[in-house]
């Protein structure tokens, strides 16, 4: 089922292809659930650039969120730069040089392990003493998976991410005022719940002691079935409860069913069954649909045998698994044809890379109110040129 409803009047042959297309106002309804959360139960509500980080949104996104958060320097950068309020970072482990300089650019900065916490006490007690409002803290893993992917499971035997409640003992936290963390991807509001509760049972003697604590992404509360009043009211109860200021670090949520890829048909074979070569790639262009793994819905398009005619659609690269997936057509695909992707904005831009020499799609931005389209960027040769040597 198509999501981007918006995209459904709109021309492909309006943008060069490979392109990706976010809606403005498709983005404008996330953001206004998204602060109605802000407002209403009092969190703040950061956009966390590693799923979405298309700056020249900023504006719209700096008049509903109260900041960022960022994987890294690069990303603290773009922040910084490019974004207002609030730029919250947190790294699996840092770079002593990058520290240094993630430490002068951002308000909060998390830590992944207490080894990285104390062996950096002279870095951070420089930055405070430049800084005195800059506040650390460190992600807490509750050993609590409600994921169903592996790889996106960050509570899994074995995780690297945060640090479980048995390293606590004994341990100095001075200088600590924040606990953060990340547990879920693309979830309702019941698992964070659960979630929440195993936190209060392990760490409920550190809550006490903090000043803000941050749930982390993975919330889908934009989806239109997702229980926003309960989410408030949750909230609202652990901030009085523990006299701390949530953060809510949604990425995906922030953009949803904003975006789609434009591809065109370049080639059509056949090897035991009808077969479409695009210029897109989903090893390049939309990987979490080989990570997750997940089909991409086409516009006008369906399951295999549900329309008269069968195409497996696949990229241009060597890799044999390049493939995006087996669909069905109301006429024969033609060489030229113009195809949609549909639920494109997220993880999509962040993700891409030129393996095989196969070039960036472009990236536009159209409202779907007016009719307005701007190209935002194109790239070429030199951008595949300079991430080599």
């Amino acid at each position: 089922m198509i999501k981007c409803k918006t995209f459904e009047t709109f021309d492909p042959k309006r943008v060069p292809s490979p392109c990706f297309v976010v809606d403005e106002v498709a983005v404008e309804n996330n953001l206004r659930i998204l602060q109605r959360v802000q407002q209403a139960s009092g969190a703040k509500v950061l956009l966390a650039l590693k799923a979405f980080s298309m700056f020249s949104l900023a504006p719209l996104f700096d008049r509903y969120l109260s900041g960022t958060c960022t994987s890294g320097l690069y990303e603290a950068r773009l922040g910084r730069g490019e974004f207002s309020g609030e730029v919250h970072t947190f790294c699996a482990a840092y770079k002593e040089d990058e520290l240094a300089e993630i430490m002068q650019i951002s308000d909060h900065v998390v830590f992944n392990s207490l080894g990285q916490w104390q062996r950096f006490q002279p870095l951070i007690e420089q930055a405070r003493a430049e800084r005195p409002e800059l506040k650390f803290g460190l992600r807490i893993n509750p050993m609590h998976s409600e994921g169903t992917t592996p790889i996106y499971d960050p509570c899994a035997p074995g995780s690297r991410l945060g640090i479980p409640k048995s390293e606590f003992a004994d341990q100095d936290l001075t200088g600590i005022s924040g606990l953060h963390f990340h547990t879920l991807c693309e979830q309702d509001f019941a698992p964070l719940d659960r979630t929440l509760a195993v936190v209060e049972q392990q760490f409920g003697d550190l809550l006490h002691k903090m000043e803000w604590v941050n749930f982390g992404g993975g919330h889908h509360i934009t989806r239109a079935d997702y229980p926003v009043d309960a989410l408030i009211k949750r909230i609202v109860d652990f901030q009085e409860k523990y006299a701390v200021q949530v953060y809510l670090e949604p990425g995906e949520a922030a953009v949803l069913h904003s975006g789609v890829l434009v591809t065109e048909v370049l080639d059509t074979t056949f090897n035991e069954m009808a077969l479409a070569i695009l210029d897109s790639s989903a090893t390049c262009h939309m990987p979490d649909t080989l990570e997750m793994p997940y089909r991409a819905d086409i516009f006008n398009a369906g399951e295999k045998d549900h329309k008269a005619f069968n195409y497996r659609l696949g990229g241009q690269t060597c890799l044999a698994g390049d493939v995006m997936g087996d669909y069905s057509f109301d006429a024969p695909l033609e060489i030229g044809q113009r195809l949609m992707f549909d639920d494109m904005a997220h993880y999509t831009m962040v993700k891409t890379m030129t393996f095989n020499g196969v070039g960036l799609p472009a990236i536009a931005s159209w409202n779907s109110r007016t009719d307005e389209l701007r190209l935002v960027r194109e790239f070429g040769y030199n951008d595949f040129k300079q991430r080599l040597s």
